[in-house]
């Protein structure tokens, strides 16, 4: 199995306060046992607190996302120290020097780092929507819009979780391959890596970047950008067990003339039975991963799919 996209130095932008750090408006912390212990092992975080960073104490009054007609601001809930426009010019200062971070985990519902569902309060504080984005996230996110970001919480949602990490990855081998120059030749090897991995999250996301590969002339730079674009998007959408299944099913056909019947059978079992809901994907593909050790095949070694992030992570175990 290919494993060279784990090789490299993985820098992840995050939320002060969910490494431990006791920034919080309360001088608390909130850290997230998850990234510190688990995901901590094959990646270095790169801490913001830009409530700090801007220069408010801790603790400190907290401060919350106000509608004043139309227009979001951060202050006091009475409106004094107002912060708005310092946490906006501190987001646009940090996000040009994080073009080597290959993901960012945000800490949820913060004014300033929440990546969606902010509570947006109303300017007589009576009423409140949860449509917000966290002003600092907001620039960040703007700058990188494939950047795979994530939330706190969200995190503790096993398929999140295993999104996310396989998103982190792929982005990392992509800045790879672009910093090492980007080529028809190299794009093309790359894609034929994440085909299996892009079939399971997306058909026809999967479809579009072959058409686009297929018309790339000397505008290379163009389509890696747009590649980068669909992958990303594609990986977004958690991977469906009917996208599974299918993907399975075509793997499974690369071993069509060493499996007998009753070993064909079984594997086929094994991935019906993943369909319906009755086991975990390590079931089928644990045994597809057998029959590759037993009979070798480069083009499937080569497939991300079969090994997104690091084994010991264990992030495939739970669905």
């Amino acid at each position: 199995m290919s494993h060279q996209h784990f090789d490299t130095d993985i820098n992840i932008g995050i939320s002060a306060c969910l490494i431990g750090q006791k920034v919080r408006f309360d001088a608390s912390h909130k850290q997230s046992q998850f990234c510190v212990n688990e995901f901590g092992e094959h990646v270095k975080f790169v801490p913001y607190c830009p409530e700090v960073a801007i220069g408010l104490p801790v603790p400190r009054p907290t401060v919350r996302q106000i509608d004043v007609d139309g227009v979001i601001h951060v202050s006091r809930p009475d409106g004094t120290m107002d912060v708005t426009d310092k946490l906006r010019d501190y987001g646009q200062k940090v996000a040009p020097k994080l073009a080597d971070i290959s993901g960012y985990v945000f800490c949820a519902k913060s004014p300033s780092c929440g990546m969606e569902r902010v509570k947006v309060y109303s300017q007589d504080g009576k009423g409140s929507t949860s449509d917000g984005i966290g002003v600092f996230a907001r620039e960040i996110m703007k700058r990188y819009p494939y950047l795979p970001c994530e939330e706190n919480g969200r995190l503790n949602d096993a398929r999140l979780r295993e999104n996310f990490v396989a998103r982190v990855f792929a982005y990392k081998h992509f800045q790879t391959l672009e910093a090492s120059g980007l080529s028809k030749h190299k794009l093309m090897v790359f894609h034929s890596q994440y085909k299996y991995l892009l079939m399971s999250h997306d058909i026809l996301k999967y479809r579009e970047a072959g058409r686009l590969l297929a018309k790339m002339q000397d505008n290379v730079d163009e389509i890696g950008k747009q590649y980068l674009a669909i992958l990303m998007t594609a990986m977004k959408k958690i991977a469906s067990r009917k996208g599974h299944a299918n993907t399975l099913q075509h793997i499974q056909g690369y071993f069509s003339n060493e499996l007998n019947g009753s070993e064909k059978q079984e594997l086929c079992q094994h991935i019906e039975d993943y369909r319906a809901g009755l086991v975990p994907l390590m079931v089928p593909l644990t045994m597809i991963k057998h029959y590759l050790m037993e009979y070798p095949k480069d083009y499937l070694a080569q497939q991300v799919y079969l090994q997104p992030h690091p084994v010991s992570l264990k992030l495939r175990y739970s669905h």
